[in-house]
C-alpha cells in the first residue's frame, strides 16, 4: 500500500507587521530615554612663579583633606562616611550657606582619583568658585659629581 504524503504548507511569516512593530518600538525608545546633561566645574588654578606658601588671609577658609584610603577631613575634623551627600551636608554646614569663601582640597598621593572627583563634585554642587588644589614643590635632584 502507498501512502500519499500529506504536502506541506509553506509558512511565511509576515515581515510588513514585524517591521512596524519594530520601528513602534524604537519609536519608544528614542521618545522615553533620558539624556543627562553634563556638567562642568569651572577651576582656576592659581599660578605659581616659586614654591613659596601663599598669604595668609583673614576669611575663613575651608581645607578638604583626602586620604590615601578615601577618608575625608573637612577643616581638620574626620567625616564619618566617605560619601558625596555627607561631604556636601558638612561643607555646607561649615561655610555656613557662603560659598564665596575659599576652598583647598589637599590629597594624599596615593589617593584614588574618585576621590579627589567626588569632593570636587560637592564644590561645584554647592556653587564654590574659589578652589585651589594644593601640591608640594618637587625636591631638586642631587648634583652627580
Amino acid at each position: 500500500m502507498k501512502f500519499r504524503r500529506k504536502e506541506r504548507d509553506n509558512v511565511d511569516i509576515p515581515l510588513i507587521s514585524l517591521i512596524d512593530v519594530v520601528f513602534i518600538l524604537l519609536l519608544f525608545f528614542v521618545v522615553t530615554t533620558t539624556f543627562t546633561r553634563e556638567t562642568q566645574l569651572k577651576v582656576e588654578l592659581p599660578e605659581a612663579s616659586s614654591g613659596t606658601l601663599p598669604e595668609p588671609t583673614e576669611l575663613k577658609q575651608l581645607e578638604i583633606v583626602i586620604g590615601a584610603d578615601s577618608s575625608y577631613l573637612l577643616n581638620g575634623q574626620a567625616l564619618l562616611k566617605s560619601d558625596l551627600d555627607n561631604l556636601m551636608r558638612a561643607l555646607q554646614k561649615e561655610s555656613e550657606g557662603d560659598n564665596s569663601l575659599p576652598l583647598i582640597i589637599s590629597a594624599d598621593g596615593q589617593a584614588p582619583h574618585q576621590a579627589v572627583i567626588t569632593a570636587m563634585d560637592a564644590a561645584g554642587k554647592l556653587g564654590f568658585s574659589h578652589l585651589r588644589i594644593t601640591t608640594v614643590e618637587q625636591p631638586a635632584a642631587p648634583a652627580k659629581p
